[in-house]
């Protein structure tokens, strides 16, 4: 008995000294069958919007098309805060956060990061009329900023060198408000991303980029930080297809590329003109739109003449629609400073334009081929594509062919067209000047649908005062 019990306790030693082979055993839940791909978000322009004429915005674009990868329906969910956004990952109420959010340290240790979406600096902002702030730690007021959001985490950072360095945080506004609030001259200064502060000066022309406080932040996807991997593998494998079908950058150019211009006088023109001009000429644009919005032809014709019916070129083009002699006797019309004649040939000569460029062009980006073509006629845009091609670039997306259309100023490649020289560059201006034009009437409208609710039968006007932008409403 004694000789079998040591025999058993120095087996039992031995096994104590060897790896022990243990099956992994997965305690969590197990993941449920996804029926439908739920991403919570955040609005704003560049994020997601939801208006008359649909869903839009990069975080949305990207989250459908990866809903379709995966065979799943997709459902939007928006927050109005980060801190509701971030409870409700972490709470398994959403599976992915697609909202234009920065990669922090923070965050990382929290969640698990997509891959990157692109690139902002994160910038001081200030108004227009005051002092430009040139050093963080003699700043003439305090900065505030959203509460969870990458500017604490730049302003911690900052504060390990300017140990005195102190800010706001608020719960209760978005990015929007507080350029507003900045923009009113009731703060002193924010905090945002490069590519936020560009889209919202469109709306807000008082609103300026101060110092850089932090360069190439990259805004990613968020994801749990548990049960996810199956999700995550997904997302790389979808990253990877999408990149190479340059999806990120036609996602860039379209909602990014046309602003990085920017005119402080003509924007607060623009504002003061769809309050003062645009009213008497706004049902002409609606009539003769058709299936266009009207307010891509409120934008084109803004961009031709400053919504005058008188205006006249040196070249010999005309009126609201500034058309030249050939073009009207084409269009049918017969006096080319009549307003309405002038809108109405005009809207039929730009869809008309619209219908003769090639199938392969995708109808979401036609409108912008065929107003470069207004600009500087079809057959140099078709030399452009041609081009576009011959340098192995697309010809049937803008994003490619907007980068090809100044080179038919230089003799090396114009020469090699059908059509020669063209003001390929002004083409370029043309066409994103009237998509921030579009980008402002379309913000003017929404603002306005907003306080309709509110203020029952009281009358809504935009108005840019001297030292701001702003909603004004009277009851009647």
């Amino acid at each position: 008995m004694i000789k079998t019990l040591f025999i058993i306790l120095i087996c039992g030693i031995l096994s104590a000294c060897q790896p022990v082979d243990i099956q992994k055993v997965d305690i969590a839940a197990p993941a449920l069958k996804r029926t439908e791909l739920r991403v919570g978000t955040l609005y704003g322009p560049q994020i997601y919007l939801n208006s008359e004429l649909g869903e839009s915005g990069f975080d949305f674009e990207m989250a459908q098309r990866f809903a379709d990868y995966l065979s799943l329906p997709l459902k939007m969910i928006p927050y109005t805060n980060r801190k509701q956004l971030f409870a409700a990952l972490k709470d398994n109420k959403i599976d992915i956060i697609a909202a234009g959010i920065a990669k922090t340290p923070n965050r990382s240790q929290q969640f698990k990061m997509g891959p990157t979406l692109y690139k902002v600096n994160q910038v001081l902002v200030y108004k227009e009329g005051t002092p430009e702030p040139k050093d963080i730690s003699t700043l003439s007021g305090e900065i505030t900023v959203m509460a969870n959001s990458s500017s604490v985490n730049t302003l911690t950072k900052l504060q390990k060198d300017y140990p005195d360095l102190l800010w706001n945080q608020v719960n209760d506004k978005d990015n929007e408000e507080l350029f507003a609030l900045i923009a009113n001259g009731e703060l002193n200064y924010t905090i945002s991303d490069s590519n936020s502060l560009l889209i919202n000066q469109r709306f807000l022309p008082e609103l300026r980029a101060g110092m850089i406080l932090e360069e190439k932040v990259e805004v990613v996807w968020l994801l749990p930080p548990n049960n996810s991997d199956r999700l995550m593998s997904r997302l790389l494998a979808f990253w990877h297809k999408e990149r190479r079908a340059g999806t990120l950058e036609h996602l860039n150019e379209k909602y990014f590329g046309h602003v990085k211009r920017f005119d402080y006088v003509d924007t607060r023109a623009f504002i003061r003109a769809i309050d003062n001009i645009l009213p008497e000429y706004r049902s002409f644009f609606e009539q003769y739109s058709g299936e266009l919005d009207w307010r891509k032809l409120a934008a084109a014709s803004y961009q031709e003449s400053h919504w005058n019916p008188s205006a006249r070129s040196p070249t010999g083009v005309r009126g609201m629609m500034m058309l030249t002699q050939p073009t009207a006797s084409y269009v049918g019309v017969d006096d080319r400073l009549d307003a309405e004649q002038s809108i109405r040939g005009g809207a039929f000569y730009l869809k008309d334009m619209m219908e003769r460029l090639p199938d392969s062009i995708p109808e979401a980006q036609r409108i912008w081929f065929a107003l470069a073509s207004y600009n500087i006629g079809l057959g140099h845009v078709e030399d452009a594509r041609r081009l576009a091609e011959s340098m192995e670039m697309d010809p049937s997306a803008w994003r490619d062919v907007k980068k090809v259309l100044p080179l038919l100023q230089q003799s090396k490649y114009y020469k090699q067209t059908r059509y020669g020289y063209a003001r390929g560059s002004e083409a370029v201006h043309y066409v994103d000047s009237i998509r921030r034009y579009y980008d402002t009437l379309v913000w003017v409208d929404n603002q306005t649908k907003k306080l309709e609710p509110m203020e029952g039968n009281g009358q809504i006007e935009v108005i840019a005062e001297e030292d701001s932008t702003n909603i004004k409403v009277s009851a009647e």
